[in-house]
């Protein structure tokens, strides 16, 4: 009984191993193959459904990771200690420890290229492989990634003798292009592509094609792609027509000098080219691939670049989109829920490349000077991390419906309007009378009296709404919306003939005012107009109620004043000369004031102006103490004031404010 007991102890223990691990299945597939039992292997049997689905599941890739190792500058060693960085073999390098100096470290990756390294080695060893995806509907994405003064504009642009990554990358897509249109598969294809180029600069994106474009925002649609709305795109069909878009364009990138880069880059600058590759014939698939060409700005240590004022604000921008690009990395290494993309723009937009859905390169550019130490090991310790980034990447196919496809005419309907065109002809020599139209009762209201436009939009929907020749209804309106459209074109009717009531109204008035100026020749003496807003039109016929408006213009003489005195006012009663002139300029206070007192209040101002001091200055109305001071300096620099109006010439002080300071010193010295 203990041993059976045992036995079934253990036959337990195996049958719950097994379960656990998933083992099960997996033994009764071998012994259904060794038994050849038909019925278990039908139980085992996979849907084809199923496979399919499996099937296009994305396939996942690594992000590949380089290392260019810059040549060693004597000149920048200033201990002449030599390089601290060491290439092993073509795949992996060891740099000194900084903790024990007889210590070194070893890193590997995907591609290591040493100081002889030309660019032509970078280009076909890590950047021409990826490539091919994108003819076939793939995102693939290169960016040089390292401390400042490293060499990542030269890998990326070059020189005419040793062009760069962009110049070699844009010579092949061409090329490939070429290959596949002259391929008999591929006769039925066309390829188009376009080009955009922008920077992230102090974390604004800026379109480099376009400078007036400015800050433009970084938008995901609805199947999680990045794009930027606004973002110029230029179709080039050679690589001529890319150096006439791009070099321009490149002159317009930030760049700044500084104690460690005589050219250094102030902004991450990404080069978007798009692939989009059609098909002519039927089922219209359309590829559409997209590469990031990306030379991002270098992290700085403002101790030694010696930044200040706008260019430490700009190296701060920097550091900072960096930081953020490293902790995106971690994220994604640690398998966290949250991946802090929207941190950053640079981030942002390098969501595909980073845990999206592109074949990404990373080109680390590395110093092997001394003074660069820790530079170049945080450099190479990101260059680790993003080696264990996984992306992805699949085919962007999309295939066109066939309502929107142009069909070529049917046979049928070939001969149906070659009938049509031989009846009109007919009808043009007079063979044949035309027939009568159908006159379709339309559900709108009267349309005589609308706007061209607003018809045009009227019966093209009213043709909808009624049947065709089948009888069958082509749009079946809402009630809600008929009658919303009804209550919009009474409205409309409504204000038209507001309108043109209107211009009957104004045409009325012209032709008065035209009746009053020839019966004005005749009396030139009376003194009313009639005011016109709008000459007449000459298509338009006048018969509207006339309306006349008065208006009363200035006296030009005036009629004897005597002056009369009540209190310290005076009244012009009798005076025989023409004081229309003078009057002009006065303002209406000062026709009420006797022209000895007035002068003699003047002249009192003007004396206090040109002899006061400050304090007496500040006695004066609307004159405080600023005020004072700055009529004291315009006194000592320009002289005394030759009258009171000079005071508006003193800064701070308008004509207006002059205006009001004369009235109330002149009203207030009377009333005392």
């Amino acid at each position: 009984v203990e041993v059976y007991t045992a036995l079934g102890w253990i036959f337990t223990s195996v049958i719950y191993f097994f379960l656990k691990n998933g083992w099960f299945k997996k033994s009764l597939f071998w012994l259904c193959a060794i038994f050849d039992k038909t019925p278990f292997r039908m139980a085992l049997r996979v849907s084809a459904s199923e496979v399919n689905l499996h099937s296009r599941k994305p396939q996942s890739a690594r992000v590949r990771v380089a290392v260019r190792l810059r040549p060693y500058a004597k000149q920048d060693d200033e201990k002449q200690q030599g390089p601290c960085v060491r290439g092993i073999d073509a795949q992996s390098l060891e740099i000194i420890n900084w903790r024990n100096q007889t210590e070194t470290v070893c890193y590997q990756f995907d591609k290591f290229y040493g100081e002889k390294a030309s660019q032509l080695d970078v280009y076909k060893g890590s950047v021409l492989p990826i490539l091919g995806h994108i003819l076939n509907g793939q995102n693939a994405s290169v960016f040089a990634y390292g401390p400042t003064g490293a060499g990542k504009t030269h890998t990326m642009l070059g020189s005419p003798e040793q062009p760069g990554v962009i110049p070699r990358a844009l010579r092949d897509i061409f090329q490939m292009t070429r290959e596949l249109r002259s391929q008999a598969e591929h006769e039925n294809w066309d390829f188009t592509i376009t080009m955009s180029y922008l920077e992230i600069y102090q974390e604004k994106v800026l379109d480099l094609l376009e400078p007036k474009q400015q800050d433009l925002p970084i938008r995901e649609d609805m199947n999680k792609n990045i794009f930027i709305p606004n973002l110029t795109q230029k179709v080039i069909a050679s690589f001529a027509e890319f150096e006439k878009q791009f070099i321009p364009a490149s002159q317009n990138r930030t760049v700044a000098s500084t104690k460690l880069n005589s050219r250094s880059s102030r902004s991450h600058s990404v080069l978007l080219l798009k692939v989009v590759k059609k098909e002519r014939v039927s089922p219209f698939r359309q590829l559409t691939g997209k590469l990031y060409l990306i030379d991002l700005a270098g992290s700085e240590d403002n101790r030694r670049t010696g930044n200040q004022g706008i260019r430490l604000k700009e190296s701060g921008a920097i550091n900072s989109s960096l930081f953020v690009l490293s902790k995106v990395v971690d994220a994604l290494n640690q398998g966290l829920p949250r991946i802090p993309y929207r941190d950053s723009k640079l981030t942002r937009l390098l969501q595909d490349s980073l845990g999206g859905t592109a074949h990404s390169v990373v080109v680390t550019n590395i110093s092997p000077e001394h003074k660069y130490y820790f530079d170049t090991l945080s450099a190479l310790n990101f260059a680790a991390k993003s080696k264990q980034v996984v992306n992805k990447p699949f085919t962007q196919e999309t295939i066109q419906s066939m309502g929107k496809v142009p069909m070529k005419r049917t046979h049928e309907r070939q001969d149906s309007e070659d009938c049509e065109q031989a009846k009109k002809s007919r009808i043009e020599e007079g063979e044949e009378t035309p027939p009568e139209p159908k006159v379709a009762r339309s559900p709108l209201p009267n349309i005589e009296n609308l706007d061209p436009g607003v018809v045009q939009r009227l019966l093209r929907l009213d043709s909808l709404m009624r049947n065709d020749a089948n009888g069958m209804p082509q749009l079946d309106t809402p009630k809600r919306e008929r009658l919303a459209l009804l209550k919009v074109v009474e409205e409309s009717q409504n204000e038209i003939m507001q309108l043109k009531e209107r211009q009957k109204e104004l045409e009325e008035r012209v032709r008065v005012q035209n009746t009053s100026q020839t019966s004005s020749d005749e009396t030139p003496n009376t003194s009313l107009e009639i005011k016109a807003s709008r000459l007449p039109l000459p298509h338009r016929s006048c018969t509207a109620n006339v309306r006349k408006q008065a208006v009363v213009l200035p006296m030009k003489t005036r009629s004897p004043l005597t002056a009369v005195m009540e209190g310290n006012f005076f009244t012009m009663q009798n005076k025989c000369k023409d004081t229309s002139a003078t009057e002009e300029n006065k303002e209406e206070w000062e026709l009420k004031i006797n022209d000895d007192l007035l002068k003699q209040h003047r002249s009192n101002i003007l004396n206090l102006l040109n002899t006061g001091s400050l304090k007496e200055l500040k006695t004066l109305q609307k004159i405080g103490d600023k005020k004072a001071q700055l009529i004291l300096g315009w006194r000592e620099v320009n002289g005394p004031f030759m009258q009171i109006e000079d005071l508006q010439k003193v800064d701070g002080i308008s004509a207006k404010q002059m205006a009001s300071f004369l009235k109330a010193n002149i009203l207030g010295s009377i009333g005392r």
